[in-house]
């Protein structure tokens, strides 16, 4: 005589297969491999990366006793597909009563991108069987005559429960009562399949074959869409800054941050056309050190990136006044003073300040460096 498990287990897939796998279609069209064929499908769950997906596991107990049950999820998969914790997978179940769990995968988002995805194998397995193992035992309240004798044997009533409960959790092991198989089924999503006869769709190997066409072209197409940005410095990527650079004749300095290589790419032309004169070396220096230009301000003396030149006239008979310019000589000619204000946050290369003010200002001319810190 057969015994009857006292726990059922269902599977349900929260999504199912677009298309019937390639293998299945040799099955014949009797009634019985019908069944089969249809049991098979609705025990696939599709997953596409960096999606999550579930399937439905469904426990009812057909018997007349309490139970605690635990659902162990094993299979050929990787061990970080599974989301589920382990503790939402235990649980009490009453008699004649039924209990949803949801178990969770989510494949990795560069799943099909992955460089070592391959590595030492022939191709790149799609498909994963995971083993749905049910458990259960008998919870302590079941044993009625034993624990009726140790509370009549104790007056503490609550001790007495817990020594039952702690004793009879050691004398009853779990034992698996039933178990179920279902497939991991990986695929790239596919857009290109809208634009095709339906034919296309109707098998797995179709939908991968015309994917595998996805895959190649759509990237370019995608590029093609956001031309205009790799021409910008600013939105350009990493690698297409140098070309960029030398599109203007910039000199790249690897001493610059990436922030500062496109702004001053960007800004290379402008930085051109006022070579040699004193916007265009705070302009130099506004995109380097990011200092604001304080072009509202008046005093040249209260700007971050302050540039003085320091020579006049001096004396001269008729034209000097007692109290303006008096001095003999007029001071260094075609001399200047950089004075730059910046907080203690931001560190500033004294040796890549020069080198800019050397290449941006007048051959001829001197100057004097002064980098102040402030605190605000």
């Amino acid at each position: 005589m057969v015994q009857t498990p006292p726990l059922a287990i269902q599977l349900a897939s929260m999504r199912l297969p677009e298309a019937i796998e390639s293998s299945s279609l040799s099955i014949k069209f009797s009634k019985v491999k019908l069944t089969e064929r249809e049991d098979n499908y609705n025990n696939n769950l599709l997953l596409y990366p960096d999606e999550a997906e579930e399937i439905l596991v469904t426990v009812e107990n057909t018997s007349s006793i309490h139970l605690r049950c635990s659902i162990d999820v094993g299979g050929d998969y990787p061990a970080k597909w599974l989301k589920s914790k382990h503790n939402n997978l235990n649980f009490d179940i009453s008699p004649n009563q039924k209990k949803d769990k949801l178990i969770q995968f989510k494949v990795d988002s560069d799943f099909f991108e992955n460089q070592d995805a391959l590595s030492d194998k022939a191709k790149l397995q799609l498909n994963y069987k995971v083993q749905i193992q049910l458990y259960s035992r008998k919870l302590w309240f079941n044993n009625i005559p034993i624990k009726l004798w140790f509370l009549l044997l104790n007056r503490d009533a609550r001790a007495s429960i817990l020594f039952i409960r702690s004793f009879q959790e050691r004398q009853i092991k779990s034992r698996l009562i039933e178990y179920q198989f279902f497939n991991l089924l990986v695929r790239p999503r596919t857009s290109y399949l809208d634009f095709l006869p339906s034919i296309f769709g109707e098998n797995d190997g179709g939908r991968r074959l015309v994917s595998i066409f996805e895959q190649a072209f759509d990237p370019v197409v995608q590029t093609t869409d956001v031309l205009w940005a790799y021409f910008d410095p600013l939105t350009a990527p990493e690698a297409f800054l140098p070309f960029l650079a030398k599109w203007v004749g910039w000199e790249i300095d690897k001493r610059w941050t990436v922030g500062q290589q496109r702004r001053l790419i960007r800004n290379a032309v402008t930085l051109y056309r006022w070579h040699g004169t004193k916007h265009g070396l705070r302009l130099y220096l506004h995109y380097y050190t990011d200092l604001p230009l304080d072009e509202d301000l008046e005093e040249e003396s209260e700007k971050h990136i302050s540039i003085q030149e320091n020579f006049n006239d001096g004396f001269v008979v008729g034209e000097a006044n007692v109290n303006k310019n008096p001095m003999l000589g007029g001071g260094k000619p075609y001399h200047f003073t950089v004075r730059l204000r910046t907080d203690t946050s931001n560190q500033l290369d004294e040796e890549l300040v020069r080198e800019i003010i050397e290449r941006y200002k007048p051959a001829f001319s001197t100057y004097e460096l002064s980098i102040d810190s402030v605190h605000y």
